[in-house]
């Protein structure tokens, strides 16, 4: 595959053979030539367990302390004091069984997170077939499916990041922007890496981070020595 002049030009500032410290390596990414957009910094973690094992998933959220620099939707499924309650937090969308045929036929889909009341969850199960491929079904194990809208609400808005293993065993999680600078970067990365090895499963065994690597949208990868 060729790459465009640009991604030769950062792949050249990058030594393959060797692996950065952490706020080196988002230095290097804070030099590469960039495009006309704030790139996001994505953090790709490969880890020694087997994801198709139900006692090896990692799987949990973080509140980034930088936020992740997206502005974030939220629509909320709730009815009564709740919908109150969301739409009071700041919520972008609030409904209930209204909204199924709108997202079902109409193919809505102008948000980013859904949050539900847990007895709104008969009403979304409807929906597992559009809203589980997009990643959209709210899980209690992710803090979108609670009694407190608002508190959610909050933590989605101040740059609560779900990490979670794809089918290769990878978590994929954007950190923040370009722009943000190595120093917050660096605070985004440790927070998620320190969070990623507190889920360790028990049942995994031998080394646990396989390998952690540093990219922006459009750039090559930074290997990080994580041990």
């Amino acid at each position: 595959m060729k790459r465009g002049k640009r991604y030769q030009e950062a792949a050249k500032l990058v030594d393959s053979t060797r692996e950065y410290e952490a706020k080196e390596a988002l230095e290097l990414l804070e030099k590469m030539p960039k495009p006309k957009f704030d790139e996001t910094v994505e953090l790709h973690v490969k880890l020694g367990v087997d994801s198709k094992h139900a006692d090896q998933q990692v799987r949990g959220t973080v509140v980034l302390p930088h936020g992740t620099g997206k502005s974030l939707k939220v629509l909320v499924f709730a009815k009564g004091d709740k919908a109150k309650e969301a739409e009071a937090a700041g919520a972008d969308f609030v409904g209930a069984e209204e909204l199924v045929p709108k997202i079902e036929k109409e193919n809505w889909f102008d948000y980013d997170v859904i949050v539900a009341t847990p007895d709104m969850m008969g009403v979304i199960g409807r929906l597992g077939k559009v809203l589980g491929p997009k990643g959209l079904m709210p899980n209690p194990k992710s803090g979108t499916v609670t009694m407190d809208v608002t508190k959610a609400i909050s933590e989605i808005k101040s740059g609560k990041v779900e990490y979670r293993l794809d089918k290769t065993n990878i978590i994929h999680v954007g950190i923040g922007k370009v722009s943000f600078g190595a120093e917050k970067l660096a605070e985004n990365y440790q927070t998620l890496i320190d969070a990623i090895i507190k889920a360790k499963p028990a049942a995994a065994k031998g080394q646990y981070i396989k390998s952690v690597a540093l990219t922006t949208t459009m750039g090559p990868s930074v290997y990080v020595n994580q041990k």
